[in-house]
C-alpha cells in the first residue's frame, strides 16, 4: 500500500506542525498577558507628564515650544519623517501587513504633495520593508525583546527629534499598532509632532495651579515636552507588543484548528483507501476460489 504509506507520512507530518503551532499559541499566550499589563501601566505616567505640561503651557502663554508648534513665519522643510513599530518577528497573522500598507498610503500623499519622507524603523519587519521600497532610513533599533526598555529606543528616536527641533522636518508621524482587545489591533499613523493642540489643552473643570519654578518655566516645559513625546513614543511601543502576542495567538490558534482538519480529511481519505485495497484483495481471492 504505497498510497496508504504516502498518506500515514503527511498525517504524521501535520500533527508534528500542529505539535508546534500548539506550543506558539501557549506561549504568546502566556507572554500576552505580561505585555498587556506593561502597556496599561504605562498609560497612566504619560497622562500624568500631559496634564502637567498642559497646565504649564496654559500658564505661561508667552512661550511656545517647537514640539507645541511650528514658529510663524519659518520656511517649510518639505520633508516629513516616519517612527515606524512593527515586530521583531514573524507568524503574527496580517498585523504587520496591516500598518505596513497604512504607512505606505500616508507616504504616497505626502510624496505626491511635494514632500520628501524618511523614517526611523523599530522592528526588523518595518526595517525590510522600508529598505525594499526605498524610503530612506536615518537610524533603526531592532530585537527590543519581549521588555522594551526606554533607553534603547531613546538614540535612534533623538535622530529625528532633533532634526525637527532643528526645523528640517515639517512634521513626524508615530506607526503602529494599537492594541483593542485580544481579537482586535488597529493600525494607526498619527501626528506626533507638532503635538496636536487638543492634546495639551488644560483640563477647564479641574482647579488651576500655580507653580513656582525651579529653574525657570521654559526649562520645565522643555523638560517635561520631551518626557511626553518620549512616553508617546514608549506607549506605541509597548501596545505593538502586546497586539504581537494577541495576533500571534489568535494566528496559532487558528493554525492549531486548521491543521486538525487536514488531519481529519487525511485519515478519512486513508481509511477509504484501506477500504477500498481489503475489498480488492478479498474479490481477488473470492475470485480465485471460484476459478479452483
Amino acid at each position: 500500500m504505497a498510497v496508504g504509506k504516502e498518506i500515514r507520512g503527511k498525517i504524521k507530518s501535520v500533527e508534528n506542525t500542529k505539535k508546534i503551532t500548539k506550543a506558539m499559541e501557549m506561549v504568546a499566550a502566556s507572554k500576552m498577558r505580561k505585555a498587556q499589563d506593561r502597556m496599561r501601566a504605562a498609560r497612566p505616567y504619560s497622562e500624568k507628564i500631559r496634564n502637567i505640561t498642559a497646565n504649564l503651557a496654559a500658564a505661561n502663554p508667552e512661550y511656545t515650544h517647537p514640539f507645541m508648534a511650528k514658529a510663524k513665519g519659518e520656511a517649510k522643510a518639505n520633508a516629513v519623517g516616519f517612527i515606524v513599530v512593527t515586530t521583531d518577528k514573524g507568524l503574527c497573522g496580517g498585523m504587520n501587513t496591516n500598518v505596513l500598507r497604512q504607512v505606505t498610503q500616508k507616504t504616497r500623499e505626502l510624496e505626491q504633495a511635494g514632500n520628501k519622507v524618511e523614517a526611523v524603523a523599530i522592528g526588523n519587519k518595518g526595517l525590510g520593508f522600508l529598505n525594499r521600497v526605498g524610503v530612506p532610513i536615518v537610524s533603526h533599533v531592532t530585537q527590543t525583546g519581549d521588555t522594551p526598555h526606554l533607553e534603547k529606543l531613546i538614540g535612534p528616536v533623538k535622530v529625528m527629534l532633533d532634526a525637527y527641533q532643528d526645523g528640517k522636518l515639517d512634521a513626524v508621524y508615530l506607526c503602529y499598532t494599537r492594541f483593542i482587545n485580544t481579537m482586535k489591533q488597529e493600525p494607526v499613523v498619527e501626528q506626533l509632532l507638532p503635538l496636536p493642540a487638543k492634546q495639551l489643552q488644560a483640563d477647564k473643570s479641574a482647579h488651576g495651579w500655580d507653580y513656582l519654578y525651579e529653574p525657570e518655566a521654559a526649562t520645565v516645559i522643555d523638560e517635561l515636552l520631551v518626557r511626553y513625546v518620549e512616553a508617546l513614543i514608549y506607549q506605541g511601543v509597548a501596545e505593538n507588543l502586546a497586539s504581537e502576542q494577541s495576533a500571534r495567538m489568535v494566528a496559532m490558534k487558528a493554525a492549531s484548528d486548521n491543521a486538525g482538519n487536514v488531519i481529519g480529511e487525511l485519515k478519512l481519505v486513508y481509511n477509504k483507501t484501506r477500504q477500498a485495497a481489503i475489498t480488492k484483495e478479498l474479490s481477488e481471492i473470492v475470485a480465485g476460489a471460484a476459478a479452483v
